[in-house]
């Protein structure tokens, strides 16, 4: 799936790590990634029903939505999904996804996917939604840095493991608070 803009859309994420410099590509998601994005998802998340490789097939099928991965070298390290919803006034974005392999944690390439996804929601405008498990410190800490606010709770929302989700929201990019 193409960036909004038509043109592969190449950011960087790195890190120091054992005083090796680690240098990670954010690119638009290909087909020949689901399978890859299928096995890590069976790791990252094993007792909520991971998505397979035809689910992830699936989701880059749909018009509305971008996918990007993140590569050290030939290598995939982690993905993510957005949906750009509505039209008019009434637009907004749905985060899908965000895995990252746990070899390539704590190295920045789960906030160098999420600012892709973020970018791509700014150009479609509205405010971005997500879930996330209430147990998932890390990732809710991720987007609490980018401006998301919890909004409510899901209860037994993932399955089968029937773990609760936040649902967590940024408002519009420049939209001043009116509560």
């Amino acid at each position: 799936v193409p960036a909004a803009t038509g043109r592969e859309d190449h950011r960087r994420a790195g890190s120091s790590e054992a005083g090796r410099q680690m240098s990670v590509e954010i690119t638009s998601m290909v087909a020949a990634d689901a399978a890859r994005c299928a096995e890590l998802e069976s790791v990252l998340f094993p007792g909520d029903d991971p998505w397979s490789e035809r689910a992830f097939l699936s989701e880059l099928a749909a018009p509305h939505n971008h996918y990007f991965a993140a590569r050290e070298g030939d290598h995939l390290v982690g993905y993510a999904g957005i949906a750009l919803l509505g039209r008019g006034e009434a637009v907004e974005s749905e985060v899908h996804t965000i895995g990252v392999d746990p070899a390539a944690h704590r190295r920045g390439v789960g906030g160098a996917l999420l600012k892709a996804l973020l970018d791509t929601a700014d150009r479609h405008g509205g405010p971005v939604f997500l879930e996330v498990r209430i147990d998932n410190t890390p990732a809710i800490e991720l987007y609490n840095r980018e401006g998301f606010v919890v909004v409510g709770t899901r209860r037994n929302y993932y399955q089968p493991s029937g773990a609760d989700a936040f649902t967590m929201q940024r408002p519009v990019v420049g939209a001043v608070n009116q509560a």
